[in-house]
């Protein structure tokens, strides 16, 4: 281009004024296909043959030509002759060609444009430079073309998941921002106009805010009042619309989560609390257990206790409160001075709270005497008043020795154990006062994990005292992890597509922790395409599945504890894959081949199409028809067994082609098609047809001169069958005449020949009755023709001859078969040892080639003028004759094809 220019240009253009650079603008929306005419550059630039008008004098042809085919270049076609730009191949797209700016930003050809000398604001341009050529008509033009926009883009939120913080004391018409507003790539009203809440859930609603930029913000905004405690979160659907027609959506998860204010105070279900207190409690007995109750969270819910002002010294000493949990214990030892009641009011403190308020009122029991006493000397593993036992352990298991005694030694103790277990309190002998707990039998963590039981202790006074023992049973590894299904039996449709979900198995381990936690494992018995996750249980396929190569897997599954040594049992997956039809039907031969003799009855059996499809029940279904010839041949559907309604005549058509479709029972059908051609195998069903004579009443005159060995005539007869059924041989079975024995026919050519020469008294007519008989199996059929021939010089009084004709003859029949081989005779002529007589042959034969030639002109020209009437008239004429046992053979005009 840059040569084209210098050599058109040359020197010449330092002269060219700035008016011969023009500017074009044209628009066209994106996304069009090829061929779109943007517009014609002669026409808009008004150049000659633009607008019709022919110069006065030739002009050279306008050239039009790209300056440089940059990234402009690649989205249109300039026609050079007549100027005219169209869409190229290469789809625009305006999003992609164009970055938005404020100012005009060029790339290679293209720029978006927001200046006020564009054509609009928000135009994205490309840009062209043309070279108008020869340099009568030269320019430069700047072709620029705006790109519209078109709603191809639907708003996109750049999250698919947006979490919004609200206070439960905003106010109404608190507005705030959401951080990840929707983006779209379109431009103007194509661009995202609006947002909106699926659910509004009465409490929010969205607005929308545009900067100076133009770029809009939603904002959500609380319509009413939030409290936490009643709904600490709200889960919606954002959607923001363009302004397209019609308007595309995009949307995201909101999740409005509620943030916890200090809104709620301390309170206590009860305002007093009675307790009564034996006088000779130990120290550390539990007295009492406050709890108060704040719906707020984290630290706004932190409660502590402690004692009012008003509780009196002497009573904080006597009884402690633990300020976290709010357990009251005795702390010091109960005398004759402890005053009996006690009034301990007691405050639950919230941070920035009034504090709630219980009152526990103590009442203190003195007693006289001291009770016994219950000692506990642990062998099993103890740790505050609770023993550590394993399942499983033997019974008989020791757990402690119990002292019971009387501390004023004045009394009997007595002593039992209380409460459900396996557990026995009995004397240990030798010893007085001296008890063993044991177990009766081992313990199952899961069967009860702890037992509360009390050793109780009674003088004869009637005083009891019960200390209590916590067991707590630990876990051991004693169970194996169970299936909720040993048989698990599945079904999936054939090509599934990759990694599809087949079921999620589940096992329980009735033990705790780590020896409750279950992986599941395949068995090695399973596919490598499938798939278990360990932690979850999902059973996946990861390839296509085939029902035709294999309709049932079956493997084991594990399930796997964590204990030490782990336990696993096992369970059997069944899949069964079920059918889909994707299979056509399938002909065992693309072509089958048929052999059948001709007049073969009705509707019998031809042949059998066999067709299979790989696919099962209704799929594999398959119904055959015929897609040709069906008013001729039908087939059975279940059999696959081809018939023909009628007979069939090889003569009338010698083989069928046909079609065969087979539509299996799927939804949607396949099909496929088979080509089936029938050859009809001849049957002798046609006698011999003689062509030649045609009349049993025509005649031939015999020049008595003729030599021995000199053709006279022939017999011309067809056979509309094939093969050996179409073999003819000729004889003669008749004969009448001065001399009969004169002529003799060729049993292949049926050619007749003169065998001896004629004397004086073989003068007369001669009467040969000829048979034609085909080879045909099992029995040959035959014509006959009658030869008439004139022996004389000349044809003087025809009217006698043919009243000789009209005459029945008296032949006899011979029943000399022909002989005929399938390969020519040669017969061996004898030459006269006599050097005279082959002379006078020699002088006889001239004259007989010229007479043999004449006849056989005559006779082709006989033939074909019978062969273009023999649609209108072929029959045999038989001599009528009673004494000979003949069939008059009639046949109907058709056309001879085989002659």
């Amino acid at each position: 281009h840059l040569l084209l220019f210098l050599l058109f240009v040359g020197p010449f253009n330092c002269f060219a004024s700035y008016s011969r650079a023009t500017e074009l603008f044209y628009s066209l929306n994106e996304g069009l296909p090829a061929g779109v005419l943007i517009g014609s550059l002669a026409r808009d630039l008004q150049l000659p043959m633009a607008g019709g008008q022919r110069p006065a004098a030739p002009q050279p042809p306008l050239s039009f030509t790209l300056a440089s085919r940059g990234l402009g270049g690649q989205y249109v076609q300039l026609d050079n002759r007549s100027g005219e730009l169209h869409t190229s191949a290469m789809e625009i797209d305006r999003e992609a060609l164009c970055v938005e700016s404020s100012e005009a930003t060029v790339f290679g050809g293209a720029a978006a444009v927001s200046s006020s000398s564009s054509p609009s604001s928000e135009s994205c341009l490309l840009l062209l430079d043309v070279l108008v050529l020869p340099q009568e008509y030269f320019r430069l033009v700047k072709v620029k073309i705006a790109i519209r926009d078109v709603n191809d883009n639907a708003p996109r939120f750049p999250v698919p998941h947006i979490r919004l913080s609200v206070p439960e004391n905003a106010p109404v018409n608190t507005r705030l921002a959401i951080e990840h507003p929707a983006l779209d790539p379109d431009v103007g009203t194509n661009s995202v106009q609006t947002y909106r809440l699926q659910d509004n859930y009465g409490v929010f609603t969205l607005d929308v805010e545009e900067n100076e930029s133009g770029e809009r913000t939603p904002y959500l905004i609380v319509m009413g009042a939030l409290d936490r405690e009643t709904r600490e979160e709200y889960v919606t659907v954002i959607v923001a619309e363009d302004g397209g027609t019609p308007p595309l959506m995009g949307s995201a998860t909101l999740t409005i989560g509620i943030s916890d204010i200090n809104d709620n105070c301390p309170q206590f279900s009860d305002s007093q609390l009675n307790v009564t207190l034996y006088g000779n409690s130990s120290l550390g007995t539990h007295v009492a257990t406050v709890h108060a109750v704040d719906m707020d969270l984290g630290s706004n819910a932190q409660i502590t206790y402690s004692y009012s002002q008003k509780v009196p010294q002497s009573s904080r000493d006597l009884f402690h409160l633990n300020e976290s949990t709010g357990i009251i214990t005795l702390s010091s030892k109960v005398d004759g001075d402890t005053p009996r009641f006690h009034r301990l009011i007691i405050l639950g403190n919230g941070p920035g709270c009034i504090p709630a308020v219980i009152t526990v009122l103590v009442t203190i029991i003195k007693v006289m005497m001291r009770p016994p006493e219950v000692v506990p000397r642990f062998i099993a593993n103890e740790a505050e008043g609770v023993v550590y036992l394993k399942e499983l352990e033997p019974i008989n298991t020791p757990i402690a020795f119990f002292t019971i005694k009387d501390p004023d030694e004045k009394y009997k103790v007595n002593c039992y154990l209380d409460g459900d277990g396996p557990f026995r309190l009995s004397p240990y002998k030798p010893y007085n006062n001296e008890y063993l707990l044991e177990t009766t039998k081992p313990l199952d963590y899961e069967t009860q994990q702890l037992y509360e039981i009390s050793v109780v202790a009674w003088n004869s006074e009637g005083f009891h005292v019960n200390k209590i023992i916590k067991v707590q049973v630990l876990d051991d590894n004693d169970n194996s992890p169970v299936f909720s299904q040993q048989q698990i039996e599945l079904s999936i449709e054939e090509n599934n597509v990759p990694n599809a979900f087949l079921t999620k198995l589940h096992a329980t381990d009735a033990d705790s922790g780590e020896r409750g936690q279950v992986s599941y494992f395949l068995g090695p018995d399973a596919p490598s395409y499938f798939s278990l996750d360990k932690t979850t249980g999902v059973l996946t396929v990861s390839t296509q599945l085939d029902r035709e190569e294999k309709e049932k897997y079956r493997y084991t599954v594990k399930a796997v504890d964590s204990g030490f040594p782990p336990r696993e049992s096992i369970a059997t997956v069944t899949i069964t894959v079920l059918d889909k039809n994707d299979n056509s039907p399938r002909f065992i031969n693309k072509d089958f081949s048929f052999f059948v003799p001709e007049n073969f009855p009705g509707f019998g059996e031809i042949g059998v199409i066999s067709v299979t499809d790989a696919d099962a029940g209704q799929n594999g279904w398959v119904a055959l028809s015929v897609l040709n010839g069906s008013d001729i041949f039908v087939i059975d559907t279940g059999k696959g067994v081809l018939r023909a309604k009628v007979s069939l005549d090889r003569e009338q058509q010698s083989s069928y082609i046909l079609w065969i479709e087979a539509v299996d029972g799927g939804d949607p059908a396949l099909s496929s098609t088979a080509k089936i051609t029938i050859l009809l195998l001849d049957i002798n069903d046609n006698p011999p047809l003689v062509l030649f004579p045609q009349s049993n009443m025509s005649y031939l005159l015999v020049l008595p001169s003729t030599l021995p060995g000199s053709p006279i005539t022939e017999v011309y007869a067809v056979d509309k069958d094939t093969g050996m059924n179409a073999v003819i041989a000729y004889s003669i079975i008749g004969r009448r005449g001065p001399r009969p024995e004169s002529f003799r026919i060729d049993p292949k050519t049926g050619n007749i020949t003169l065998e001896e020469s004629l004397m004086q008294n073989d003068y007369g007519l001669y009467r040969l009755l000829v048979k034609v008989s085909d080879h045909g199996y099992p029995e040959p059929l035959h014509s006959t023709v009658m030869v008439n021939l004139f022996v004389n010089d000349t044809v003087s009084n025809e009217s006698y001859i043919e009243s000789l004709l009209r005459k029945e003859p008296d032949i006899s029949i011979e029943e000399k078969q022909p002989q005929i081989s399938i390969e020519p005779a040669h017969k061996k002529m004898e030459s006269a040892s006599c050097m005279p007589t082959l002379v006078a042959l020699s002088i006889i034969s001239l004259g007989s080639i010229a007479l043999v030639t004449g006849m056989g002109i005559y006779i082709c020209l006989r033939k074909g003028k019978n062969h273009h009437r023999a649609d209108e008239n072929l029959e045999v004429q038989i001599p009528l004759n009673g004494r000979i046992n003949l069939h008059m053979l009639e046949k109907k005009p058709m056309e001879i094809s085989n002659i």
